[in-house]
């Protein structure tokens, strides 16, 4: 069973506290985090493969202090962001699923086997050969996915993946996402998108506020807001 935990996790840039004694442990399948822009939800996504790390406490990753082992939580821990050009590097769609290999698999024509089989697996297959700055948003998002989903990480935290999606790539995101296998962990602004997740936690100053089920948890973040 995968895991996160944050022990008494806290963290500020410079004097303003963006997360507050943060303890929590994440085991189910899917979990949404919600919260207003600067309640913390976005940092606390980044402290799950050490691209943020805590200035007090401890994240933990199956099993793993994430502070102490980065490069074998990045393993595990695969970050999507909600601009995917800031994921993008190569020049065609299938050089780029290529780079993610380059460290893992030596053999050339092995890295380009696997990442067309990616990239059918993504719906991209019909792309491969193109210039990745002329897919659309959707299939952007979905390219920086299988960039990392190649990888075979345990767990998927997205980071306001549908921000810079039309409706259309939005939904069609979401129905990837919900056909993984992997722990999904995503913080978003897209309500709708929690309907059928497992839990949800509501951020707020730094804290979490509620912790519940989709239904219960989006009604009392609805609630507070309008408060």
């Amino acid at each position: 069973m995968t895991s996160v935990v944050f022990d008494t996790v806290a963290h500020a840039f410079g004097d303003r506290p963006v997360l507050r004694d943060i303890s929590v442990e994440l085991t189910e399948r899917r979990i949404g985090i919600v919260g207003a822009n600067g309640s913390g939800k976005s940092t606390m996504a980044r402290m799950m493969n050490g691209l943020i790390l805590p200035e007090s406490g401890t994240v933990t990753v199956n099993g793993m202090n994430v502070a102490k082992n980065k490069r074998k939580v990045r393993r595990e821990v695969g970050f999507i962001f909600s601009d995917p050009d800031r994921q993008i590097i190569m020049p065609t769609v299938a050089e780029d699923i290529e780079l993610s290999l380059t460290r893992t698999v030596g053999d050339k024509q092995v890295r380009r086997t696997r990442a067309r089989a990616v990239l059918a697996d993504f719906g991209l297959a019909d792309h491969a050969d193109q210039p990745a700055h002329t897919l659309s948003g959707g299939q952007k998002q979905l390219l920086a996915l299988a960039a990392i989903m190649v990888l075979g990480p345990s767990i998927l935290v997205a980071d306001e993946p549908t921000t810079m999606l039309d409706l259309r790539n939005a939904l069609m995101l979401r129905d990837v996402l919900a056909g993984l296998d992997e722990q999904v962990i995503v913080a978003t602004h897209d309500l709708e998108m929690l309907t059928d997740f497992d839990r949800v936690l509501v951020m707020d100053d730094g804290m979490i506020v509620a912790d519940d089920d989709p239904t219960a948890a989006v009604a009392f973040y609805r609630s507070r807001m309008s408060s």
